[in-house]
């Protein structure tokens, strides 16, 4: 489903050139969870961003379900983006002029889906927020508006689920709902979920968990079941 082949990314600085990924490699079956670990500024939400088409590689290629992403324009890739991938924050990105009911209708609107009301109130009660589709988020909790953002990624049935440190504004408790939540829709839709994250527990829940240092792959494991 995902493969980086000698991924490398460079950016200008004041200073001069600085690599922020450096020769990364590794394959990603469909249906399988990744956890991205490392500490702050290893790369990780760099890879991340890569692995889903929001940026461009300075040499290397990443495929996502087939597609050569580095051979893409930007909107081949956000074509691809649409039809095959979903995300979800650790700041929600819900648009506040909209209920919660119309955040998860908005992806589903823009792929012109004509059952888009009626996906959108199927995955908000999958979720637990039945009684909260017509409230808009700043009448939400955290907890709340994060199962609104992942409502709102899996409504259009991704095949690849990218989550960016998805509990990293959560209590402890909501965040462990929020996990087993997203789980639980990984396992449903078979979807492939591909995670930045530093909890270590929510590391482990995945199968398989690769780790970053200083833009280097220095580890690739696979958790026990």
């Amino acid at each position: 489903m995902l493969a980086a082949s000698h991924v490398t990314k460079q950016v200008t600085s004041p200073e001069g050139d600085l690599t922020i990924l450096d020769d990364v490699s590794f394959e990603l079956a469909r249906g399988q969870s990744l956890a991205i670990v490392g500490a702050s500024g290893a790369g990780k939400s760099t890879l991340l961003g890569l692995l889903a088409g929001l940026d461009l590689p300075t040499s290397g290629e990443i495929r996502l379900d087939g597609a050569n992403l580095t051979e893409l324009d930007e909107d081949g890739r956000a074509a691809l983006r649409a039809a095959e991938v979903g995300f979800v924050f650790q700041s929600f990105h819900l648009v506040p002029s909209l209920t919660a009911l119309e955040n998860v209708m908005l992806p589903l609107e823009l792929s012109g889906r004509a059952d888009a009301r009626a996906r959108a109130v199927e995955v908000l009660d999958r979720v637990g927020l039945a009684g909260r589709r017509s409230h808009y988020p700043s009448q939400l909790s955290g907890g709340e508006k994060q199962r609104v953002a992942i409502a709102r990624a899996f409504a259009t049935e991704p095949a690849v689920l990218f989550a960016d440190e998805p509990t990293g504004n959560l209590d402890s408790r909501t965040g462990e709902t929020v996990i087993e939540l997203m789980f639980e829709l990984n396992r449903s839709s078979s979807a492939t979920l591909v995670l930045v994250t530093h909890d270590a527990a929510l590391a482990g829940r995945c199968e398989r968990e690769i780790a970053l240092d200083a833009g280097r792959l220095v580890d690739d494991r696979r958790n026990a079941a």
